[in-house]
């Protein structure tokens, strides 16, 4: 059965993401947590700008976990699949010292209208569950904006 994600990106990734240049979204973190190991291929991605709403729907296709990883392999990664993370050099410089981290291919994504979510947690990536999914799984969010 497939899982239902909110994923919270800033504002220029989630252009990105709509647009087409960015086509596969990275976590990585110091510390083991979400989503690694709770994404898989076919979940349901609901995306949110950091601070505003929730703006686009989509799919996880293929999903790369890692743990135990080093500056030197980041840096692999960062070569391999930059292009379609669209990170930054300053982003890289900052997940240098992460451990774990998570690579997932976005497929189907695409534009909603906007809907307005109660969340003020600081968390940028949350396991939506029947008892807390902020209103999305009820939600009839199933064509793109404007079509």
């Amino acid at each position: 059965m497939a899982n239902c994600h909110l994923v919270i990106l800033k504002k220029p990734y989630l252009q990105a993401i709509l647009a087409g240049r960015k086509s596969i979204e990275s976590r990585f973190m110091k510390i083991k947590r979400v989503p690694y190991e709770k994404v898989r291929a076919g979940d349901r991605l609901f995306f949110k700008e950091s601070g505003g709403k929730v703006c686009a729907v989509g799919m996880a296709g293929k999903v790369m976990n890692f743990k135990g990883l080093t500056c030197q392999r980041i840096m692999q990664l960062k070569r391999k699949h930059n292009r379609r993370i669209y990170g930054g050099d300053l982003y890289w410089e900052q997940k240098k010292d992460c451990r774990w981290g998570v690579l997932i291919w976005l497929k189907d994504v695409k534009a909603i209208e906007p809907i307005r979510i109660d969340k003020k947690d600081w968390r940028g990536w949350v396991v939506l569950t029947e008892e807390r999914d902020f209103g999305l799984l009820k939600a009839q969010i199933h064509s793109a904006k404007g079509g």
